[in-house]
């Protein structure tokens, strides 16, 4: 049984299970990549991907949960791109957001009328460390998104990835009470969104760290209004320790500025997002088009 295949029996997130994590860890570091350069997979079409292009975005998101594919489709505003991306790569349960599009595709530009309700990913206003879908139910959880770049901002706008599994990594290196505390159910409370005297979303209660069929998932906005973290002191250490991570300067997160054509598949990993500005020009804005699934990218 090789290392891939005991990780799969046995239980690597378990705390009571020391061994198996370190095992599962040992294999996770050993192959872990250092450079942006390492995460890029060059495909002739995103639409169209080879076998060979498919299962190289499946390998690299294997390793790090994050694969970059650049194209030569700059400027190309076509939705099919991302839709058939997807399912290309096992992703078969597209999850539409309420401000999505009809065909469950988030189309990302800067829209007033959006933007003036709060939703930050329709600013050019910077997006702090987050995964996505952190306000859902743990039966809508987000285990895959992606992101694909038609025109890149005229400045500003980078991403910054942080795979959740090494962030996992180093809180429970520094201390597995950090990891305990971040799996309690009432970990992290969403309060009730409304709008108009209306409630949209209901309070939700959750863990950051929790597991599915295996998997680790991650829960988490740096957010400081609208969250509520459990007032205990094993909490307060916990989300003090993974905000020093997010804020210092750790090798293991990646940052790069799309350009058109490029675009994210990921698990569902920590990233954030700069501030940018606008070509002032009609039809030059930033656009990206985003979809998020409830499951994970396919082994193939």
């Amino acid at each position: 049984m090789n290392v891939v295949e005991r990780c799969a029996v046995e239980h690597p997130f378990a705390l009571d299970q020391p061994q198996a994590y370190l095992r599962w860890r040992e294999h996770k570091l050993a192959r872990y990549p250092r450079r942006l350069e390492d995460l890029i997979v060059e495909v002739r079409d995103p639409r169209n991907l080879s076998e060979s292009e498919a299962e190289e975005i499946r390998r690299v998101c294997g390793i790090t949960n994050i694969a970059v594919y650049s194209s030569p489709l700059a400027g190309v505003a076509d939705k099919a791109i991302v839709r058939r991306l997807g399912a290309r790569l096992g992703l078969a349960r597209p999850y539409a957001n309420p401000l999505a599009d009809e065909d469950g595709i988030s189309t990302l530009e800067v829209t007033p009328e959006k933007s003036g309700l709060g939703y930050i990913p329709y600013s050019n206003q910077r997006l702090r460390w987050h995964t996505d879908g952190y306000y859902n139910p743990p039966q809508q959880r987000i285990g895959a998104f992606i992101l694909h770049c038609v025109r890149p901002a005229a400045a500003g706008g980078e991403n910054r990835l942080l795979d959740h599994e090494i962030a996992y990594i180093l809180l429970r290196d520094a201390d597995p009470a950090h990891v305990a505390a971040l799996s309690s159910p009432q970990a992290m409370t969403i309060p009730a969104s409304t709008g108009e005297g209306a409630q949209v979303r209901p309070v939700q209660s959750g863990p950051v760290f929790s597991t599915d069929a295996g998997a680790l998932h991650m829960r988490y906005t740096a957010r400081t209004r609208s969250i509520e973290w459990l007032q205990n002191e094993a909490t307060r250490a916990a989300v003090d320790f993974l905000g020093r991570i997010l804020a210092g300067d750790s090798p293991h997160v990646f940052q790069l500025r799309l350009t058109a054509g490029q675009g994210i598949v990921c698990n569902n990993v920590l990233h954030d997002r700069s501030t940018f500005t606008d070509d002032p020009a009609p039809g030059l804005n930033r656009l990206v088009y985003r979809a998020r699934y409830t499951d994970r990218v396919g082994k193939g």
